[in-house]
């Protein structure tokens, strides 16, 4: 999985950008799938903001983290984005499945009339 790791009035380090590499490595082994994410990290008034963006399976997902430190910050955005991409795995996998069939009542009840019930 790509990274792309960007700074708004924030200087991006290489041990931030191992730290995020080192965070993101286990959703990218739980979702093989995904190619890249955009990492945005920002300060706005003495907070760290912490942006995601990415596409899964034809859907946008996007998570914020914010916190006045910058791994806890990372990390509350990390594990938003592992609960969004969980939910997206469901609802592609809830389309799999077949949906029963209804019948109105009249034409159940013209089927029990077929039926040969003795």
């Amino acid at each position: 999985m790509k990274i792309n790791l960007s700074g708004h009035h924030v200087e991006v380090n290489d041990s931030i950008r191992e730290h995020i590499e080192e965070k993101f490595s286990k959703i990218a082994s739980h979702f093989p799938t995904l190619i890249a994410l955009e990492v945005i990290l920002s300060k706005e008034h003495h907070k760290i903001k912490v942006e995601l963006t990415t596409n899964y399976e034809g859907g946008h997902i996007a998570a914020t983290g914010s916190d006045e430190v910058m791994y806890p910050a990372i990390a509350s955005a990390a594990k938003k984005l592992d609960a969004a991409l969980k939910h997206r795995k469901g609802q592609l996998k809830a389309n799999l499945h077949t949906k029963p069939d209804t019948t109105t009542p009249e034409i159940a009840h013209e089927r029990v009339q077929e039926m040969d019930l003795s």
